[in-house]
Parts: structure tokens; C-alpha cells; sequence
């Protein structure tokens, strides 16, 4: 099993009730991956977030309007990977994600990825991958001062559905463009949205009358035209020459159609969260065997890298049932604390079933965790830093797992 780790640099409230500085967090992030380079992590993916969370809560509409502090400070990928390829030795650098709708869009986002590898790449004995995770983004509310919101009566009644297909059409010009290709508008798929694109019968008739009423119809479209989101001419971006063989690219979406559809143009693997259901995970690798690009070679289930929140104590001065026991106590009151942020309240249901999904205890029943509960092939994204800033602690914990239950995992033995 391979182990990666994911840092979300989340400047919120820990279980305790203190926010560490930008500063702080930063210096700790920092810290942290120079401590997972030096444990053997074979890729830190850092979550990524755009403008404050705190000040869209005073919005119209309002994403996440209980949360507390910054969701994430890491706004710029590239800048952050460059002072982690300086810090590190060993070790790759992923974002997970980025969002190819914010920050300017596909056309820029392509851009600075070329730029990042020219550079990454001069040194001809450089090997380290900079993998590139992509998706919509988590929360919509970046997006929308780029442009993404419904422009008319039929995108606000169709919007959930819609803003998908413009993702669709955002992956197609970033793959095309990273492959180095000149594109256009008119080269680029079209939107046509049908009653496949909703979930129920309401939600299409919905847009089916916003359309009669816009376009003066006289009866209920079977099929409704949108216009490009992105209008060019040709373009190609440069630099044109950088090491494609130093990037990776994984799709950040459980939409099995564009899964199949963004390896059309490159080699495209898919992230996937532990809390995906098994057949839900099975049928994705069955289908990614079908239908992952071949020049990315044959489909092995170490593509799909799995998020999995980690809570291990292995503590000086504790037996192990009461690293038993204060593992499970971490784990509830950061649980608890997410959910609050999330939601504004406690559900003590949605507390347990995350308690369920995670790896919880000491450094012999997290590795017996991880052994019934995953492949002995999968790529797991460790996730210590969740509602956690005692970096000192954060660090133990995973030289823990990376000393004690990496090695009882893949060797087989307690």
C-alpha cells in the first residue's frame, strides 16, 4: 500500500478554540512536509481555497455561513508547491484540488502549469512529479466573481446541473491546452441539456418552462442549447516546451461521464474519498481499466488516490488502551467541531458515521483498520492536520503511522 498526506492548512478554530496566525499556520505546513519527506510520504497534496469564508458569510447566498475562520489559506498552488520542492527531497507535490473555475479559469490555470514545469524541469535529472489535481471546487461562492452564474432564467433554474457541464466544457480547453494544442471556441464541446441531466422529472420540466417563457416557445424543448461559457479564438499557450512527463493529472469528480470523457485528451486518474461506498469504488477502477488514456499505460488501482482522516495516538506514558481510548475522544471532538463549522449544529449521526470512515486508535488498531478496510494496492492520502494546530503533535502522529503502521500494513504483521 502506498502512503501519501494531505494538508489542508485550515485556519479555523481547533477542538480547543484557538487560530493559530497566517504566519503560524504557514511555518507549521512547512514544517510538517519537511517532516513527511523525511518519513517516506510519497506525494503532499494540498487542499487549496480562493477568498475569505468569513466574509462570505455576510453574502446573499452564503455557502458555508457557520464557518468559523478560513476554510484554507493556501490560494496560490504553484507558489506553495515551489517553497515545498525546495523544502523536500524525496518527495512529490499535488494539489487536491484545484479549481480550474476560479482563479481566472481553465486558460490561465493551463498556463501556469506550463510555466511551473519549464522551470521545474530544467535540472534534465529532475524526476519529482507535480501532480495536478482539478475539479468545479468545493464551494461555489469562489467562483462566482470569474463570471460562474447563471446568465439568464434557464441557467438559474438548470444552475446545479449546468454548473457541471461547465466544468465539462472548463476540462476539455485546460487538457487540450496542456497537450500543447491550438483551440478555439468552435472546437470545443457543446452544452445540450436533456432530462439525463437531472435528477427528477420536476427539476427538467423546471427548465423546460424557463425555456418556453425566454425563447417564446410554443410547446416544452426536448432539448435545450447553452452557449459557450468561454469564448476565444485560436490560442495556445506558452511556454511550449516544458516536461509533460513531470506532471500528473487527477479528475476531482464522481461524474462517471466526464471520468471517461477527460480521457479523451490526456491521462486522467480520479480521487476518491473514504467514504465512498465499496461499489462505488470497485466500478470506478472497472471503468477507469476501460477507459483510462493509454498513453498514461495500464490502469492500477494506486491511480486513485483515497483521503482517509487519520487519528492515531501513540503517546509517551499511556498504555495502549488509553491511547485506545484518548485516540477515539481526538477523533470525536474534532468530528464534532467540523460538523458545527459545517453545518451550525451537532448531528450526532453525522458525528458517528465520520467517526466510522476514519482510522481511529492506537498504532496497532489504525493498521488493523487500514488492512480490513483497504486494498493492499490502494494509494491512501493520510490526513493528520484535521481541526488539529499542535504541530508538534501532528508531526508524532505521523512519524507514528509512518514507523509503526505503514510498516504492520504492508508487512503483514502487528
Amino acid at each position: 500500500m502506498k502512503f501519501d498526506i494531505f494538508f489542508s492548512i485550515s485556519q479555523t478554530p481547533d477542538t480547543s478554540g484557538y487560530i493559530p496566525s497566517e504566519s503560524e499556520m504557514f511555518a507549521n505546513f512547512l514544517d510538517q512536509a519537511e517532516k513527511a519527506d523525511d518519513l517516506g510520504f510519497g506525494i503532499g497534496w494540498v487542499a487549496q481555497a480562493h477568498l475569505s469564508t468569513e466574509v462570505q458569510k455576510g453574502n446573499s447566498k452564503p455557502v458555508v455561513p457557520h464557518y468559523p475562520g478560513e476554510v484554507g489559506l493556501c490560494t496560490d498552488f504553484f507558489q506553495v508547491a515551489t517553497a515545498m520542492f525546495a523544502r523536500t527531497k524525496r518527495m512529490e507535490v499535488g494539489s487536491a484540488v484545484m479549481s480550474i473555475l476560479a482563479s481566472g479559469g481553465p486558460i490561465p490555470q493551463a498556463e501556469r502549469v506550463g510555466s511551473f514545469l519549464a522551470l521545474h524541469g530544467m535540472n534534465p535529472e529532475e524526476q519529482r512529479k507535480l501532480h495536478i489535481g482539478f475539479s468545479a471546487g468545493r464551494f461555489e461562492f469562489m467562483a462566482r466573481p470569474y463570471g460562474i452564474v447563471p446568465r439568464d432564467i434557464v441557467e438559474e433554474a438548470s444552475w446545479p446541473a449546468l454548473r457541471g457541464q461547465i466544468f465539462a466544457e472548463a476540462s476539455e480547453i485546460f487538457l487540450r491546452l496542456l497537450n500543447g494544442e491550438v483551440i478555439s471556441t468552435e472546437m470545443i464541446r457543446q452544452t445540450t441539456l436533456t432530462r439525463a441531466n437531472f435528477r427528477s422529472d420536476e427539476d427538467w420540466v423546471r427548465v423546460q418552462q424557463a425555456a418556453q417563457q425566454l425563447h417564446g416557445l410554443d410547446s416544452a424543448p426536448e432539448s435545450i442549447e447553452i452557449a459557450p461559457r468561454y469564448n476565444f479564438e485560436e490560442i495556445k499557450t506558452i511556454p511550449q516546451k516544458w516536461r509533460r512527463d513531470l506532471l500528473n493529472l487527477v479528475l476531482g469528480s464522481h461524474d462517471a461521464r466526464l471520468q471517461e470523457e477527460v480521457n479523451q485528451w490526456a491521462p486522467v486518474q480520479v480521487f476518491n474519498l473514504s467514504i465512498t461506498p465499496p461499489h462505488i469504488i470497485n466500478a470506478t477502477h472497472q471503468r477507469m481499466s476501460e477507459h483510462y488514456h493509454p498513453n498514461g499505460g495500464p490502469w492500477t488501482r494506486d491511480m486513485m488516490p483515497r483521503t482517509v482522516m487519520v487519528f492515531v495516538n501513540d503517546e509517551n506514558g499511556l498504555t495502549a488502551d488509553e491511547r485506545s481510548a484518548a485516540a477515539r475522544e481526538e477523533a470525536r471532538a474534532a468530528l464534532t467541531t467540523y460538523w458545527s463549522a459545517l453545518e451550525g449544529t451537532i448531528d450526532p449521526a453525522k458525528v458517528e458515521r465520520a467517526t466510522d470512515n476514519a482510522v481511529i486508535g492506537n498504532v496497532e488498531e489504525v493498521a488493523a483498520q487500514i488492512r480490513e478496510r483497504f486494498d493492499p494496492e490502494d494509494r491512501l492520502m493520510c490526513w493528520f492536520d484535521f481541526f488539529n494546530h499542535d504541530s508538534e503533535r501532528v508531526q508524532r502522529n505521523m512519524e507514528a503511522f509512518m514507523t509503526k503502521v505503514a510498516p504492520a500494513v504492508n508487512g503483514g504483521g502487528e
